[in-house]
């Protein structure tokens, strides 16, 4: 089938208290891996490409391994640029293909990230290309943060209504104390500025960081309107932890289809346990 709808799967996931999974794609056994279990579990997908993964694979190899993908899929997959930097960066993505777009002016004062993704929305649903936006600051480790830098970092609702009404943003992912990458202790997420934020908006919720997260806070994140998470260094761990125990168990292994291929496997096991947790299973 053609591309699936952004918008279209975050509003079912938002009417029917669960989450998408956006699984980011770092080379060919990611995308094979994710889209296949994706289709075993009868779930949708959201395919994450981050400039540096779309600097790695190269604009058009990204874009053509996608299309592959959602053409040969019986279940929506989605290609969204992932934290977007420039207006620029999202141009050339829509030219190549990308039917969904992150822009990230998170790190940017509020004033300035909101003239950037009003500039974005507004070229993007010019043509049927929906966007996410970013508010407040999503960081690195947690436990990096003293409390008054995570306070300063994390989503002001007030804030969240006025970005969502002038951008026009159809999903949102506001900061609530998650961070890309390993944590470090317990993450401690800020679920009263989660609802709040869910409250004054109305649209659909994105989760960063998804990677570490126990269980149940994922769980109460979806219940308090979290239709979209990300996950990227969870999958990344498991193939690089897989072709390290190939190697470490006969070191003249030398055939990357020896290697690659139960590393991609264990994305598919890492990927099919999100999937369960989010709830997204068995929708189509």
């Amino acid at each position: 089938m053609p591309f699936g709808s952004f918008k279209a799967v975050l509003e079912d996931a938002k009417k029917n208290g669960y989450a998408v999974g956006q699984f980011n794609i770092n080379n060919l056994e990611f995308t094979q891996a994710i889209v296949e279990v994706a289709n075993e579990e009868g779930a949708p997908v959201i395919l994450g490409a981050s400039e540096g993964a779309i600097k790695y694979m190269g604009l058009e190899y990204t874009a053509a391994m996608a299309k592959v993908a959602a053409e040969t899929s019986r279940v929506p997959i989605i290609l969204h640029l992932d934290h977007g930097g420039s207006f620029n960066m999202v141009m050339k993505c829509i030219r190549a293909g990308w039917t969904s777009i992150m822009i990230d002016g998170s790190h940017y004062p509020f004033e300035e990230n909101l003239t950037l993704t009003k500039k974005v929305v507004e070229a993007c649903h010019a043509i049927g290309v929906d966007v996410e936006g970013e508010l407040g600051r999503i960081g690195g480790v947690e436990d990096d943060l003293t409390v008054d830098a995570r306070e300063a970092s994390l989503v002001r609702p007030e804030e969240a209504k006025q970005f969502v009404e002038a951008t026009g943003v159809d999903a949102l992912a506001p900061a609530i104390g998650s961070a890309h990458g390993h944590y470090i202790g317990k993450p401690n997420l800020a679920f009263d500025r989660l609802a709040a934020v869910r409250d004054i908006t109305g649209v659909p919720l994105v989760l960063h960081g998804g990677t570490g997260i126990p269980d149940e806070d994922i769980r109460q994140a979806i219940s308090l309107g979290v239709c979209k998470i990300n996950v990227n260094t969870e999958n990344q761990s498991a193939f690089t932890d897989t072709i390290r125990a190939v190697f470490d168990k006969d070191k003249n292994v030398y055939d990357p289809r020896k290697y690659l291929g139960p590393g991609r496997e264990a994305i598919k096991e890492a990927v099919r346990t999100k999937i369960r947790l989010f709830g997204s299973a068995g929708r189509y």
